[in-house]
C-alpha cells in the first residue's frame, strides 16, 4: 500500500511539473480531471456557488504567465508531493475563499463614524468606486485582442459553457478554460494599474473598490463593457 502511495505521489508530481512547464496534453489532462473537484470543493465552502470564481481564478496561477524574462512562474512549482494533488488544491482553494473573507470582513468593519447617519443613502465612496472600477474595465477589455473579447464575450455575456466556448472558438475546453483564466488575470492587473496610477488611490482602496463591486455590482454589466 505504501509503494503504491508513492507511486501516485510521482505521478502528482509529475503532472505538476508538466503543466507548470506548459504541457498542453498534461494541461488538458489536468483540467479534465482535477476541475470537478475544486467545483466540489467550492460548493462545500459556499453552497451558492458563490466560490466556484475562486475556483476559476485559480486556474490562471496554476498555468502561470510568462514574465518579461520568459520565465513560467505557476503556483503548482509549490506542489512538493507531501500530500494527494487533490488535497493539496483543496487546500490552496480554501485559503483563497478565506483571504476573500476576511477582505469581506475588514470593509464590514470600517469605523462607525464612516456610515452614521446615511444608513438607507448611498454611499458616496462605495458609488465613485464601482465607477471607477466600471470605467478601468472597459479600458481593459478594450486593449484585449478581439479573439479574447469573444471569448470572454461567448462564457460570460452569452453563458455558454466551457465546451461551447471551446467549439465556437475552435479550440479545446482546455484552452478555453486556460484562456479565460489568462485573460481575468489579465484584466485585474490593468484594472489595479489604472486605479493606483490614474485614480491615485492607495491598496487599501483598491481592495475596498473590489470588494464594492464583488457585493453589489451594480450597474457594472460586463454585456455593456464587452459590445460598446
Amino acid at each position: 500500500m505504501g509503494a503504491d502511495l508513492e507511486e501516485l505521489r510521482k505521478a502528482d508530481l509529475e503532472l505538476a511539473r508538466l503543466c507548470a512547464d506548459g504541457d498542453e496534453r498534461a494541461w488538458e489532462r489536468f483540467v479534465r480531471e482535477y476541475r470537478p473537484i475544486l467545483y466540489r470543493a467550492a460548493d462545500a465552502l459556499d453552497r451558492t456557488q458563490g466560490a466556484r470564481d475562486i475556483a476559476d481564478s485559480l486556474y490562471a496561477e496554476l498555468y502561470g504567465i510568462k514574465t518579461a524574462e520568459g520565465e513560467r512562474q505557476s503556483l503548482l512549482r509549490s506542489y512538493e508531493g507531501r500530500s494527494s494533488l487533490a488535497t493539496w488544491l483543496r487546500a490552496v482553494l480554501v485559503q483563497r475563499y478565506v483571504d476573500r473573507l476576511r477582505v469581506q470582513r475588514k470593509m464590514e468593519s470600517l469605523p462607525d463614524e464612516e456610515t452614521a447617519g446615511h444608513s438607507g443613502e448611498p454611499n458616496p465612496a462605495r458609488t465613485r468606486y464601482v465607477a471607477l472600477v466600471r470605467d478601468a474595465l472597459g479600458r481593459a477589455v478594450a486593449a484585449l485582442t478581439a479573439r479574447d473579447r469573444l471569448r470572454l464575450g461567448c462564457y460570460y455575456v452569452q453563458e455558454l459553457t466551457l465546451a461551447e466556448t471551446g467549439r465556437v472558438m475552435r479550440e479545446s475546453e482546455a484552452t478555453s478554460s486556460r484562456s479565460l483564466a489568462r485573460s481575468r488575470k489579465v484584466l485585474r492587473r490593468d484594472i489595479e494599474r489604472q486605479l493606483r496610477e490614474e485614480a491615485r488611490l492607495n491598496d487599501d482602496q483598491i481592495a475596498e473598490c473590489f470588494a464594492s463591486v464583488a457585493d453589489d455590482p451594480g450597474p457594472l454589466d460586463l454585456k455593456q463593457v464587452i459590445y460598446e
